[in-house]
């Protein structure tokens, strides 16, 4: 019975010093799985017992696809200036300098250069935590560099997208981007280089409507939210309930706008692979 019974040389730890588990250690998933964020890590950040796929960005998927992390980074230093002294809340350059203050980012975009399983590549990657991913002058300026860099050495490209859309306080210099970056890619096709494009949760807006959805190979991640307009903006507009899964990237696959759906745990494999066929 002793077993049932504080003594003397129970645990005297005052509850003053007793502490609590670190911030960020667990990660739960919508379906309510939790996991290590170091075993979350080491799955390429997705989670084993649901396969649910953590929103990430730009440094992870560096980590992921370039060889042992290593890669130059083109145009690092670029940010956005204020062509139309826009002013909502704040003065658009005060955003600016939070949302580089917040994220350690310049802008919504990184792009770089180097090794994917022996392979040269060039990799733009956005991320969201930057004004929503949105697509300012920044962006287009530097997926436009990169897709040269990748013309001039004759290596494969991939856009790796996540976006809310135009950047409203840019308006008109937003979308001008939408042409730009296009004409850049008609350049890869006709070079003959590849151009793959791998859009992740969430791609919308004008960023689906222009270099998103013009690769040699359009492919996604699972579940990923993919459109022009919002769900709540389409049955808003047309006054009707959408069909369950719409949007998804397996329903926009199924609709026959992606060629295929990959694991991200699979994604540097499955990429090298693809590359290899069409350099043979």
């Amino acid at each position: 019975m002793a077993w049932f019974k504080r003594t003397d040389k129970g645990i005297k730890t005052s509850t003053a010093e007793k502490k609590d588990a670190p911030d960020g250690l667990w990660f739960k998933t919508p379906k309510g799985n939790i996991i290590h964020t170091r075993e979350l890590k080491n799955n390429s950040y997705v989670c084993p017992d649901d396969d649910y796929h953590v929103k990430i960005g730009s440094a992870e998927y560096f980590e992921i696809l370039f060889d042992d992390n290593k890669f130059i980074e083109l145009d690092a230093n670029m940010t956005s200036g204020d062509p139309l002294k826009f002013t909502d809340t704040k003065p658009y350059p005060v955003r600016i300098k939070s949302s580089i203050e917040k994220t350690e980012l310049k802008d919504a975009v990184r792009t770089a250069h180097g090794k994917m399983n022996g392979l040269n590549i060039v990799i733009a990657c956005m991320d969201f935590n930057f004004i929503g991913g949105s697509m300012g002058s920044v962006v287009g300026e530097k997926i436009a560099r990169a897709i040269d860099y990748a013309l001039k050495h004759k290596v494969p490209f991939l856009m790796i997208s996540k976006s809310g859309g135009a950047r409203m306080m840019e308006a008109g210099f937003s979308l001008m981007q939408m042409a730009k970056t296009s004409a850049k890619l008609a350049l890869l096709d006709q070079a003959g280089i590849p151009y793959i494009s791998l859009l992740t949760d969430p791609t919308t807006g004008g960023v689906t409507a222009s270099y998103a959805m013009l690769g040699d190979f359009n492919i996604a991640e699972p579940g990923a939210l993919i459109g022009f307009a919002g769900p709540r903006v389409i049955r808003e507009t047309i006054g009707k309930d959408l069909p369950k899964g719409f949007q998804s990237s397996e329903f926009v696959l199924e609709h026959g706008f992606l060629d295929f759906i990959v694991d991200r745990r699979q994604l540097k494999n499955r990429l090298t692979t693809l590359l290899n066929l069409l350099n043979n």
